[in-house]
């Protein structure tokens, strides 16, 4: 409900607020639901001038003409895509053969669904804060983008039926995605999933007792969040990176530099799951305390 004034007011004196705390070696903010581009750059500016020299490595997601990142937007998504792609080749699903479903349609669901399409998955249902939308034969997710844009929301898509949001989570489809809210996946819709793959791109949206129903099933590849969506963090560390160096590189260099962590990663978490016989998530997060355990280990301990 803020005006862009009120807005920019308030994202200057919140990073006042925030200058004692903050730093490119000490702390570096990164964009979330609810800011921007153009919310990042009033955090450079108000630290650069603070410092008395532009300082483009305070925040991450910042516009590619203040020495942001090529490919951050379409980061978090399409590292999301990636591995749900990666997931189906494991499971032996061709892509072209795949269907997905997506809930919510914001940056992160909007570039996963792209990337998919891309792949040749099949974008069949998507929702928002507005509706949910299906299409057994396929939505045109560049044309949805469109509509959103114009519309503000996927609500009245010619190309595809108005259906129930929690309907459409319980539809048969290959891939997935809860793009939006935390706790979409619960106790009630959990038992009636139809996907072979679920790739968290949100945080959190699978709740305790879903996540014990769906280890209990055993039909249902599960990409945790902690691993899933990893893409955005990741691309924000190379925009570091890159601040540090003065440089910037390519969207290619830089989605290819992410679709091998990202690989790495999920080879890593899949065969410590199979060895131990863990599911996904604590696999997952076994392995980053064990990072850490083992660094700090070898560190030793300064008396």
């Amino acid at each position: 409900a803020m005006s862009h004034g009120e807005l920019e007011n308030l994202t200057r004196r919140f990073t006042s607020e925030m200058l004692p705390f903050i730093g490119p070696e000490t702390d570096v903010m990164a964009p979330d639901m609810g800011t921007n581009e153009q919310v990042m750059s009033w955090m450079l500016d108000v630290y650069s001038t603070h410092a008395g020299h532009m300082v483009p490595g305070i925040v991450t997601g910042k516009p590619v003409k203040l020495m942001g990142s090529e490919g951050r937007t379409a980061a978090t998504g399409h590292g999301v895509a990636f591995l749900a792609a990666r997931a189906l080749t494991m499971c032996k699903v061709r892509h072209e053969k795949a269907t997905a479903i997506i809930q919510g349609f914001g940056n992160v669901g909007y570039y996963a669904a792209l990337t998919l399409e891309r792949f040749g998955v099949t974008i069949v249902g998507v929702s928002d804060v507005t509706g949910a939308i299906y299409n057994p034969g396929g939505i045109n997710v560049r044309s949805l983008g469109e509509h959103v844009e114009r519309t503000g929301g996927v609500s009245d898509f010619a190309g595809a039926e108005a259906i129930d949001p929690e309907e459409m989570l319980v539809q048969p489809c290959e891939v997935l995605i809860p793009a939006a809210l935390e706790q979409v996946i619960n106790e009630q819709n959990a038992p009636k999933l139809q996907c072979r793959i679920l790739a968290e791109a949100a945080n959190g949206p699978t709740t305790t007792k879903a996540d014990a129903i769906i280890e209990e099933r055993g039909d249902i590849f599960l990409i945790p969040d902690i691993l899933c969506n990893a893409g955005g963090v990741t691309v924000s560390y190379f925009e570091w990176v890159q601040n540090l160096q003065r440089f910037q590189w390519s969207e290619q260099e830089v989605l290819s530099k992410l679709d091998t962590k990202m690989a790495k990663a999920f080879d890593k978490v899949i065969s410590y799951a199979k060895r131990n016989n863990l599911p996904h998530r604590v696999a997952a997060l076994a392995l980053g305390i064990k990072e850490v355990a083992d660094v700090k280990q070898q560190r030793g301990l300064f008396p």
